[in-house]
């Protein structure tokens, strides 16, 4: 049977020793895309467009933090709670994305302090945007040849040439088109419907379509801890409370009168 062969070079360009990675560039192409996704909420709606410029400084540095830290402690412990100065060295890989969320919703706080708007209306309109950039920051990570997939027989499955020589499901496709399928129900959800009204309800239905589609691609993703798991994979576990944190905003958007 035959399979695609994925064997491409992550670096984008090299010159005069600048070396610019594909992941880089599509790492800020994600950062970028979600800004321009949030400015367009904040014209529509008539917002100070300008305050945003905060907004980017406080969710670049949450999510970066954020990112780290969790992998730190949730996939490799042992080893950084051994060499905690290798906590900083970030360029050595290794982010996850349920601290890099709590961290872009960390920055969202402090800077929903300094522009007085309601803490939830921001997060139903940052949810948009951040299932934009979480296509792009997948796509970067099958660039990387990154974020495995377990070992398939199914038609679909590629080989990563960097790695091995087997076909395996491409676990950062699955992932990133559901994050672009979700972007896309979610902005359709924010122009044609009243939703958008119940604050809350549209970051709630965010968490509860990224996070159920999170656990179920973990079940054919490589583990990505450095210890031994039980029955369901870091990732899933992780990946738990923001169901349950979005189911209850949701109950609790639409309990509410409006």
């Amino acid at each position: 049977m035959e399979h695609i062969v994925w064997d491409f070079d992550p670096i984008l360009v090299s010159f005069m020793g600048l070396t610019v990675h594909w992941y880089g560039a599509l790492f800020a192409l994600a950062i970028a895309t979600g800004f321009q996704v949030m400015k367009h909420f904040y014209k529509k709606e008539g917002l100070d467009v300008e305050s945003l410029d905060n907004l980017l400084v406080y969710c670049v540095i949450g999510i970066i933090v954020g990112a780290r830290l969790a992998h730190c402690i949730f996939y490799d412990p042992g080893y950084y709670f051994a060499h905690p100065l290798k906590i900083f060295a970030i360029w050595e890989g290794g982010l996850a994305s349920h601290g890099g969320g709590l961290g872009a919703i960390l920055g969202l706080y402090f800077y929903q302090r300094k522009v007085k708007l309601p803490f939830l209306f921001l997060l139903d309109r940052l949810a948009i945007a951040t299932a934009i950039f979480g296509f792009f920051v997948r796509m970067a990570n099958f660039a990387n040849s990154e974020i495995l997939g377990e070992p398939t027989t199914e038609p679909w499955g590629i080989i990563f040439k960097r790695i091995d020589m087997l076909p395996r499901h491409p676990a950062q496709l699955y992932e990133s088109f559901a994050y672009l399928l979700i972007f896309i129900g979610l902005y359709a959800i924010y122009k044609y419907t009243n939703m958008k009204q119940k604050h809350g309800a549209i970051f709630g239905l965010f968490l509860v379509l990224v996070f159920s589609a999170r656990i179920a691609i973990e079940s054919v993703k490589v583990s990505q801890a450095a210890y031994h798991e039980s029955m369901l994979s870091a990732g899933q576990w992780l990946s738990l409370p923001f169901l349950f944190t979005g189911i209850v905003l949701l109950v609790m958007a639409y309990r509410k009168r409006t």
